[in-house]
């Protein structure tokens, strides 16, 4: 079975109805609060973004399949204040203000333009040289984190096991599997790898469109054909 959170290409979930450009950005404003909030959390560096993430993998899976997008945002967040004792459980919904150990690492309003335009570049330089080259021909490995069992990874279920080409070559960056685990960066080289519609599922609706996935290098071998 797959996870509740894996759902791209999966069967059942209904029709997606994209509505670009007709709706605002947050359908409520505490939409936009979730997000500040868990953005400006990262600030006290408890958690890395893989962290984040994964944290909001580990949701129960009812809860995941009923939240909308930012209850699933505010409640990982939650989760992860607690997990890393930034917060007791017991004083969670406790409105009084007091001092805190970490409210020296505050975001402050003034510095979030400056923050957010730096982002969190994810590239690092390493001495290996890639394995794979544009054009060659690869094949994805299962999904599945070989460091921690149920673990995060971002090889998608529905590009398991399945054939592609290289298209690019991005270097080095932080490595999802170990990151998200207090594992270390263990940075490695990533590639956009593209794959035909027909080898992704049993009956597409266009057999030649052509999907195109990041992929870290540890979840592919060489395929020849």
């Amino acid at each position: 079975m797959t996870r509740v959170h894996d759902m791209g290409g999966r069967y059942g979930d209904g029709k997606i109805n994209p509505d670009l450009g007709k709706e605002d950005v947050f359908k409520a404003k505490w939409h936009a609060r979730a997000l500040a909030v868990t953005l400006a959390s990262g600030s006290l560096k408890k958690w890395n973004l893989d962290m984040s993430r994964h944290a909001r993998e580990c949701l129960p899976p009812k809860e995941y399949a009923t939240f909308s997008y930012y209850e699933k945002w505010i409640s990982a967040l939650a989760n992860l204040l607690v997990e890393k004792g930034v917060i007791n459980s017991d004083k969670f919904l406790d409105p009084s203000v007091n001092d805190h150990p970490l409210s020296n690492r505050k975001l402050k309003a003034a510095d979030v333009s400056e923050v957010l335009g730096k982002g969190a570049p994810t590239s690092r330089k390493i001495e290996r040289a890639p394995r794979f080259i544009v054009g060659q021909n690869v094949k994805t490995k299962r999904a599945e984190n070989s460091f921690i069992s149920g673990g995060h990874t971002r090889l998608p279920r529905y590009a398991e096991k399945s054939e592609g080409i290289i298209e690019i070559c991005h270097g080095a960056h932080v490595f999802p599997d170990t990151h998200a685990h207090n594992l270390g960066e263990q940075p490695e080289h990533l590639y956009t790898v593209s794959f035909l519609s027909s080898e992704l599922w049993q009956n597409p609706e266009n057999p030649g469109d052509t999907v195109c996935v990041d992929i870290w290098e540890s979840y592919l071998e060489p395929f020849d054909d």
